[in-house]
This record gives structure tokens, sequence and C-alpha cells, in this order.
């Protein structure tokens, strides 16, 4: 399953040799020590191996074009893969990480960045520009004096080899996220370009024709008009700048994996092209071993004629052990052959596998394998599979209103028995009753209680107020010491209402 995939363009600085003492240093650097290949000594050699069968590395040379896998399997069987191809004819390297495939591969880890080897090209000075931006894992600051830089991608008057991340300031004239972390995290997919001043909504509107983000917004540009331009708006609760840097960076990597790479930029293409050549160099050979053995042959059979009985007797031993010796060596070119086939025919399958899995999963996470009925808007999910289970738990509820055997019963039973419906919002109504069931203060227990669920809990003198996730539009007010014995189940029921 291709976790991460990107092109970059390279310098004519890099050598070979600098190529694969990168990688070695990258490995051997490894804040993880279970990535870390023991014993590596390398000397020069462009055609090599080290680690085991569970830990190794592995550097080949094909033509021009340098190929390093680093492959850890874990005690599961799950096989973690990292290549880095580099073509020194076209000065583009490829960099890729696989797993074997699980459920859960289609998900970007909240923590996820693009792999730290892509900052030691930054920070060697290998990278190539992309037009006149540097590739960086900094932010790029807009000002007034780069202004026309972000109006004309947005005029589409200029098209960059990167998608470009625009963070408009808030209208406190504060940042919606951490600019720098999102810089860090999408290094080599991607530019992050960051508003100076919120002052320069109005120029920028004017210019732009009122398409530019400002308020927070952040805006997603993609290199060229087929993929539509990306808008998320700001939101205030706790912890939305973590969901609005998860969103980006998910959204941003899915492009990067999307785009169509020569097989000559795969590990499998790189071997299979490398085996395929050996095959028809085989097969040259045994052409010419062929015409050497047919032509000893024809003249043998020509001095047949010339010999007495006796040197007829010799050459027909001779002969005998010529061909004997001739077969003999052609079937060990043959098995050398077959061995060769077997090996470019399992390449060519895992190759065709990987493509195959790639296509369906690109096509999963453009279309989640069926139609999509609904798509998402701007509401960010409080946390993951929030706003599906609010969806489905309304659906239910509406069922029960309907008469069975009718359509709209069918079709709304479908939906639901198709999505896992996890009933969330349920259990969490139902813990809230729970708490509240004898309030009678907001006590340390309905405190922690409450913040379990995702409520943030402030005290104002006479007061309580709990927000839901810190949303202000989902504020409920509780009694610091209630006189009312039904308080208790109006705050239930206001919240059931507001929240779930």
């Amino acid at each position: 399953m291709l976790l991460f995939s990107t092109l970059l363009s390279i310098n004519g600085s890099m050598s070979k040799d600098d190529f694969i003492e990168l990688v070695i240093k990258w490995n051997q650097g490894s804040p993880h020590e279970s990535n870390i290949v023991k014993d590596i000594n390398w000397n020069g050699e462009h055609n090599i191996k080290f680690g085991d069968a569970y830990l190794w590395i592995e550097i080949f040379e094909y033509k021009n074009i340098i190929a390093v896998r680093h492959e850890k399997t874990e005690e599961d069987g799950t096989k973690w893969d990292t290549d880095f191809i580099m073509n020194f004819d076209e000065m583009k390297m490829a960099i890729r990480l696989d797993r074997s495939f699980k459920e859960d591969s289609l998900k970007i880890n909240a923590k996820f960045s693009t792999p730290h080897f892509i900052t030691m090209l930054i920070e060697s000075g290998y990278l190539r520009k992309d037009k006149k931006l540097n590739i960086t894992n900094k932010p790029l600051e807009i000002s007034d004096d780069n202004m026309d830089m972000l109006i004309s991608m947005i005029n589409k008057e200029v098209y960059y080899k990167l998608p470009i991340v625009y963070i408009s300031k808030t209208f406190k004239n504060e940042l919606p996220l951490d600019v720098g972390l999102l810089a860090s995290k999408l290094k080599g997919v991607a530019h992050v370009f960051v508003q100076s001043d919120v002052a320069l909504n109005q120029l920028i509107r004017e210019k732009t024709n009122d398409q530019n983000e400002y308020n927070g917004a952040v805006g997603i540009y993609f290199p060229n008009d087929s993929i539509n331009h990306s808008r998320f708006l700001y939101r205030t609760y706790t912890g939305s700048d973590d969901v609005l840097i998860r969103k980006i960076v998910e959204l941003i990597v899915q492009y990067s994996n999307a785009q169509r790479i020569d097989s000559l930029y795969t590990w499998q293409g790189v071997k299979n092209a490398l085996l395929t050549e050996k095959l028809s160099n085989k097969e040259k050979e045994n052409r010419i071993s062929e015409d050497e053995r047919k032509r000893t042959l024809y003249e043998l059979l020509e001095l047949k004629d010339n010999l007495s009985q006796k040197e007829e007797t010799m050459k027909k031993t001779a002969l005998e052990e010529a061909k004997a010796e001739v077969d003999a060596l052609l079937e060990g070119v043959d098995e050398e052959i077959a061995n060769y086939q077997k090996q470019i025919e399992k390449l060519s399958q895992d190759l065709e596998k990987l493509e195959w899995e790639n296509t369906g999963l690109k096509i999963k996470l453009s279309e989640n394998t069926k139609e999509p009925i609904l798509f998402m808007g701007d509401e960010d999910e409080f946390y993951p599979g929030e706003i599906k289970d609010l969806i489905l738990s309304s659906l239910k509820e509406f069922s029960k209103k309907l008469e069975a055997q009718t359509r709209r019963f069918d079709v709304i039973k479908d939906i639901i028995d198709s999505n896992d419906y996890l009933a969330i919002s349920e259990k969490r109504s139902e813990e809230v009753k729970v708490l509240l069931k004898n309030y009678d203060g907001m006590t340390s227990r309905v405190k922690k209680g409450l913040e379990d669920i995702g409520f943030v809990v402030e005290h104002d003198r006479n007061h309580y107020k709990t927000k839901y996730y810190g949303d202000d539009r989902y504020l409920i007010v509780h009694g610091a010491t209630p006189g009312d014995s039904r308080s208790g189940k109006n705050n239930v029921s206001n919240i059931i209402k507001k929240v779930f």
C-alpha cells in the first residue's frame, strides 16, 4: 500500500556517491533504533546489500540509475519499504513509502510528516527551485514586497510544479494554525505561503476579484485547473488547529500520491528493467553458442569424407564428446535464462498487482468505492466519525416514523446497515443522563465526566458554562448551586438537543 510518493528535481551538484552516502547517513542517523541497519561498511560499491532477512538496505545500479530500498519486517509480518530512485540522466529522484496493506492504510496519521530525507536534501542544497521558489521546510511570508507572487497565482497567471497552501491571518491578526509545523510536514510536496498582516486583505481582494482567502481561511491551489482549488474556513474550538493541519496534510499527500510516474522511478520497475536486460544478453550469448555449435558440427561432418575408417572412429568419438560438451553448456545457459524469466514474471506480476492496488485505492480515496451520497461541507469533526454518526443517528430516528416495506424506509435502512453505525452520540447522551440525573452542583465527578465526553467547563461567578469542544455555538449554563430539582433534567435536554 502506497503511503507517500513524490518526484523531486535535483541539481547537478549531486554525484552517485553523494546520493548513496546521504541515504546511508539517513538510515544510520534514524531516531528509531529498530530502523537502523547494523554494520554498514560501504566502500564505494554500487551493487551491494546490507542487513538480514528482517531489516536490510540494498543498492543497485542500472544504466545511469541508482536504486536503493530500505525494508523492515515486523513481528506480525508487516513490511515497511522506503525507496529512493535517482535517475542521473534526468536528475530527478523518486521517494516512496510503502507498507503491507491494512484497512487503516487509507488514513493519514495525525503525526504524519514527509520523510526526513527531504530535509537532508534541502540542507545539502541538492533540490532545484520550483520556478523562483526554493523547495524548503519553512513557510514563505507574503508581504507588500512579494504580494504579486500570491496575486498572480490566485489569478491563474502562473503555475508552480508543487501545490500552494495559502494561510490568511484572522481578524485579530493571528495565525489559525502552527505554520512552521505545517511547512515541516509538507516539505517537498507543497509551498506554504503565510499572510504577514491582516491589513493586506483589502488590497489582495481588489487585485484578485475577491477570490483570495481571508480572516483565517486556508486555500490550497493545485498546479493545474483539472483539480479544483480547496478552501478551509477558520473555526474556533479546542483543537481546531490540529484538525485543520491534518486535513491539509491529508489532501496534499493524496494529491502527491496520485501523480503518475514512470516505472523506472519505482523499485520493481528498475529491477524488472535490469533483469530484462540480463535476459536479452543471455539470449544473445545463447544464439552465439548455438551458431558456434552448428559451425563445429558442419566442420566435423565435412572432415568425415576425408578420413579413414580409423580416423572415422576417432572422429565419431570426438564428435560425440564435442556435442555432449556443447549440450551441457547450452543446458546451463537455458537454465539461467529460465531463472531470469521466472524472476521477471514474478516482478511483472508484483508490479501489476501494485498498479492495480494503487488505482483501486485512488478510486476509493476519491469516490469511496461507491457513488457518494453526500459531500462534506465546512464543518469540522470534533472527533473521528462524528459527522457520519450524527447523520446515521438522525436517519435512524427518522426511520422510526416510517412505515416498513416502503421505499423510503428500505433506502434509509440500507444506508444505516451499510455504514457501520456505532451509535456514539446515543452512548454519549446516556452518559450525560447518568452524570446529571441528580445534579446538585458542578462536583469534581460531574466536571470530569463532562470533560471526558468533550465539554470545556468554565466557572463564571454563580454559574458554570460548558462548551462542546470549546465551541461557543454549543454553550450550556449550569447553576453552581441549583435550587430547582429539575435543573439537571433541563440541562440534559439542552445538551442532547444542541450537540447529540
